[in-house]
């Protein structure tokens, strides 16, 4: 006997290390020992692993198996190595061509009765395998479809562990009958937050609200972050669910990276192959901190921002969240990731999301200026308000009052006399301006002006002093903050984009102040 080898996998947050797995059955006393720094459900494998081989017919001689994860110094975690551990183990007593178990990608969980279960992450695992020159991915059957998403790279779709020796040149028996009760591995469940526009609703739907439809329509061309105020009934609501369906399908390589991070959170459908439409997640005022921003007991696993990465977060009633998620959202709303820090090791997420929060005027929610009976008092307004603290609202590129309709607004609609905005058109409008800006950005790393910086703004897209004066007298009396003043000017710069002039005049930059301040001052 010696040494067998295989090749596997270890996510920390969307980055791959490529591991081998070396397995070595040596004389001594029976026992099945893992080194390299696996998990407690990655030590478990060896139980695993070796009731799968005995019932598959590959059983192990009374001895001592030594498993080793390389690089050891790499925590690995997951149910994910089993398939690889045990192709390794086969290997090491010649059940098949080690050459080809060694040069191969496997992945997969495995049952005690050797039947090989699908896994999370698969699409990711196989990208930076692939990125590190491996050709072949062994995967389970139920994965298939989804590691067939990465070109370049064959793709060996396993029921049973003796497919996998037969893939590797060996033989092996036949795997036995499922009963009806199992027919086969569990599917990945389908994906909640993709939306296609169809799903999302019409804004032609949308009963008034100028003025927070012109809002949601510069969020859309812009990549601007909204919050909208207004009573409950207003529509707040309907209008951010249907923001995903206005903005722009995502390009291959957004694409790809959207749909690395529903694999490896579990969400993701392979029978529609890559998501090319963004996102939509609208977690409960509940939940908490590590389903929103990621984390999570077991390993640092993608949050509801991960899972928007491209597309749209909306925090409905966003002050009944809990603080220290509202909080959280700071860094990815600068940075565009979320980093988890642990004792283990640091997981990066991708968060570069649209964040849409809707709220209420007071607890009550009456008070408006229609004369509403509001019962709230002026210490339970304020404190209401202050749990939207200064330092996340000036993230915050757009805020916008969205009144109750009136009944003269109703009854126009109902008559078919005011023009009706659909979700068509203003799509088109989007695409529109978002090609104007990346057109005019093709020289940076940005694409869209709710991404450029307050360096770019002020260096090459400097506007002329007496186009920022209104901005500058706010940044004077200290109403506006100078990450403030850089959102004033990304808002600016849309709606000269939506407009089809070259540049930003005056009008544009009071314009964006009017959308900028409400909440504050009010």
């Amino acid at each position: 006997m010696s040494v067998g080898r295989s090749l596997s996998v270890a996510l920390v947050g969307l980055a791959g290390h490529l591991v081998e797995v070396e397995a070595d059955v040596t004389s001594g006393l029976p026992a099945f020992v893992v080194t390299g720094l696996p998990d407690a459900a990655l030590n478990e494998s060896r139980d695993r692993v070796r009731s799968a081989l005995r019932n598959a017919g590959l059983a192990v001689a009374d001895r001592r198996v030594v498993v080793n994860l390389s690089p050891a110094s790499l925590p690995k975690q997951g149910a994910s190595f089993d398939v690889a551990v045990a192709a390794a183990v086969i290997a090491s007593q010649q059940g098949l061509r080690p050459a080809s178990a060694a040069s191969a990608l496997h992945l997969g969980e495995l049952g005690l009765d050797g039947w090989v279960r699908p896994v999370r992450g698969v699409l990711p695992a196989v990208l930076a395998a692939h990125a590190q020159g491996v050709r072949r991915a062994v995967v389970p059957a139920a994965n298939a479809a989804e590691a067939a998403l990465v070109p370049g790279v064959e793709v060996v779709p396993v029921e049973h562990l003796g497919d996998v020796v037969r893939a590797h040149g060996g033989t092996a028996v036949a795997p036995p009958v499922r009963s009806s009760r199992r027919a086969g591995p569990p599917r990945p469940g389908a994906l909640p937050g993709s939306l296609g526009r169809a799903d999302t609703g019409d804004l032609g739907d949308v009963v008034g609200q100028a003025d927070a439809l012109d809002a949601l329509r510069v969020a859309a061309a812009g990549g601007h972050h909204l919050l909208m105020t207004g009573p409950p009934g207003a529509g707040k609501s309907v209008l951010a669910a249907r923001l995903p369906g206005v903005l722009p399908p995502l390009s291959e390589p957004e694409a790809v990276e959207v749909t690395a991070v529903h694999s490896l959170a579990g969400t993701f459908d392979p029978s529609r192959g890559l998501l090319d439409r963004p996102p939509f997640e609208a977690p409960h005022h509940t939940a908490s901190a590590a389903a929103v921003l990621g984390g999570g007991s077991s390993g640092p696993a993608p949050g509801a921002v991960s899972r928007a990465h491209r597309g749209v977060l909306l925090l409905d009633e966003a002050p009944e969240f809990d603080r220290r998620v509202l909080e959280g959202l700071r860094q990815p709303l600068e940075d565009g990731e979320v980093v988890i820090a642990r004792s283990r090791g640091t997981a990066r997420f991708p968060a570069r999301f649209q964040l849409v929060c809707t709220a209420n005027p007071c607890p009550c929610g009456r008070a408006t200026d229609r004369g509403l009976a509001c019962r709230c008092t002026p210490q339970e307004q304020r404190r209401y308000r202050n749990r939207l603290s200064g330092p996340l609202l000036d993230r915050v590129d757009l805020q916008v009052a969205v009144a109750p309709v009136s009944r003269t607004e109703l009854d126009a609609a109902e008559r078919g006399t005011t023009g009706r905005t659909t979700s068509e058109q203003v799509a088109r409008q989007v695409a529109a301006a978002r090609a104007t800006a990346a057109e005019r950005l093709s020289t940076t790393p940005w694409r869209c002006n709710g991404e450029v910086p307050g360096r770019h703004l002020r260096g090459p897209l400097r506007l002329p002093p007496a186009v920022v004066r209104p901005a500058m007298v706010r940044l004077d009396s200290g109403e506006l903050t100078l990450r403030g003043l850089d959102r004033v000017l990304r808002v600016a710069w849309t709606l000269a984009d939506l407009a089809g002039r070259p540049a930003p005049g005056a009008d544009d930059v009071e314009r964006a102040l009017s959308w900028r301040l409400p909440w504050a001052v009010a």
